[in-house]
């Protein structure tokens, strides 16, 4: 059953706003579903036949999730890890793991219980399922054990081991950080281990390879086939490193505000970015998944360093939001022929708390682009606890910011996101001086001209539910009331003969194939 969206909520949200009872409201269903997730993965590898799944793979599963639970479970301080280097005064554990007997019925005790209460400090365990990337990954492993897809190839086969196999980094991560010794063997995909949240070790070997990895004292010792051993000293929180050049360590950005944690600049995620050309949905055409060196990090450092106070002049809940709901920040390569202020970005349905972004030009452009996409983070996500619309997928509507139709799903996310822009801009033209103030303006007349030709498409579907409504309504209140502040005539002019030659030429392209309209 899905948990009740109360209506001040519903009503938040409608006005692209969110207060932090509504935003945990959507963050603890999202994880419970990663939850679910997870346990759907492990039930499907065990109803599999042995040709698609292993015995040898379905015990090792059973191991890994053995280990998860040990993270889950509280530990007294003076378990938990310390820095390499510090004196070891706890009593000893034997090296490795165990699993008691029956371990598939030690689910009853495992992470996938209900999440635990807003503002607590996760788990290691929980911390590495909730994260957002844990979602693409457990999607493929699905669609790997699904038989309904035919016969296994070498391609299906190989795919789902190497998925399968990730759990297992998942898990050994999970038990470094809940300072659990262990020794594993886990398996490079084509030359590279990727440890989730700490790093990636690059092989001699450009194939699939066993690597040795054993865990002590926040040290963890990795050792792949006809190579030295690599030592990598975990960090606190987010990351680790190592002296060997085979170690690529997870980068991060400072908390967005004092005493929060920091967040993952993530280029080594093997799940960061769906399979083909580029995220599926965002803002222009996205390219592929960045790999950063020192110059590319020092770019994203210096324009977050100022995308607080660029969100903060939009409106304090800007920040707020970002808070709640950003968790990791994925790198795209800039879009082909990208300069000046062209960027591309996107947010993925499976991995919600994701960002995925090219080069910001600077911290405007980046505040710009996470109040664009979180917008679409939170209409997914409400969509997953509310059924706002039975509307069909025929693409047959116009949106200015497209130059081809869309279905009626597609504009009502492409409109929400705009107003929530437009509001945005609103709130910082108000505040800021020129030149930033007139630039600040020219984008909330674009924004409010876009929003302005698909609202009543929006607001006259018959398609809509009761709560649907009454959502759509209160963006439409929100669209109505910035007009309490109008934008300077001529950006308001020049954003209105922008849209109108827009329509023209899309009626004049689209309109004669179009599907019929619902009556």
């Amino acid at each position: 059953m899905r948990p009740a969206v109360p209506e001040r909520s519903l009503l938040e949200l409608g006005r692209t706003r969110g207060g932090p009872d509504t935003l945990a409201l959507l963050v603890r269903d999202q994880d419970t579903r990663r939850l679910l997730l997870l346990r759907a993965v492990l039930d499907a590898a065990e109803a599999a036949h042995p040709a698609v799944c292993s015995t040898a793979r379905k015990a090792r599963l059973r191991e890994d999730w053995a280990m998860l639970t040990a993270a889950d479970r509280p530990r007294p301080p003076a378990t938990r890890p310390r820095p390499s280097g510090a004196p070891d005064d706890r009593p000893h554990t034997p090296a490795g793991h165990s699993r008691a007997s029956g371990a598939p019925d030690d689910r009853a005790h495992a992470p996938a219980g209900h999440p635990r209460p807003s503002g607590a400090a996760h788990s290691p365990a929980r911390a590495r399922l909730f994260h957002p990337l844990t979602g693409p990954w457990a999607l493929s492993c699905l669609r790997g054990l699904d038989e309904r897809g035919g016969p296994v190839d070498e391609h299906r086969a190989r795919r789902l081991r190497q998925d399968l196999a990730h759990f297992s980094a998942l898990a050994a991560v999970a038990a470094a950080r809940a300072g659990i010794p262990f020794t594993v063997r886990l398996t490079a995909r084509a030359g590279v281990l990727a440890l989730p949240s700490l790093g990636a070790l690059h092989t001699a070997t450009g194939a699939d390879a066993p690597v040795d990895v054993a865990h002590r004292d926040g040290r963890l010792t990795l050792r792949g086939p006809d190579t030295p051993d690599v030592v990598v000293h975990l960090e606190s929180g987010i990351g680790a490193w190592s002296a060997a050049l085979a170690w690529t360590p997870v980068r991060t950005l400072p908390g967005l505000l004092p005493g929060t944690a920091p967040l993952p600049l993530d280029d080594v995620d093997p799940y960061r970015t769906p399979p083909g050309p580029g995220p599926s949905a965002g803002h222009r055409t996205p390219a592929g998944p960045a790999v950063l060196d020192d110059t590319d990090h020092k770019r994203w450092l210096q324009a977050w360093s100022g995308t607080e106070a660029a969100l903060r002049s939009g409106g304090a809940h800007r920040v707020a939001e970002a808070v709640a709901l950003l968790r990791c920040l994925v790198p795209l390569e800039s879009p082909p022929g990208a300069d000046g202020r062209d960027s591309c970005s996107a947010t993925r349905h499976e991995a919600f708390g994701a960002l995925l972004a090219s080069p910001p030009q600077d911290a405007v452009a980046l505040a710009a682009t996470l109040v664009h996409e979180l917008h679409h983070a939170k209409l997914a996500a409400l969509g997953d606890l509310v059924t706002l619309h039975h509307a069909d997928a025929a693409a047959r509507y116009f949106a200015p910011w497209k130059t081809g139709p869309r279905p009626y799903d597609a504009l009502l996310q492409g409109v929400y996101s705009h107003l929530a822009l437009a509001d945005w801009f609103q709130h910082r033209a108000l505040v800021a001086g020129p030149p930033d103030g007139e630039y600040a303006w020219s984008r909330h007349a674009r924004y409010r001209a876009q929003v302005k030709a698909a609202l009543p498409a929006l607001v006259g579907s018959p398609d809509l539910t009761v709560r649907g409504r009454r959502f759509v309504d209160a963006m439409a209140a929100a669209y109505e009331r910035m007009a309490e502040h109008p934008a300077p005539r001529s950006h308001t002019a020049r954003a209105e003969a922008y849209v109108k030659a827009a329509r023209a030429l899309w009626t004049q392209r689209h309109t004669p194939a179009l599907p019929r309209p619902k009556e």
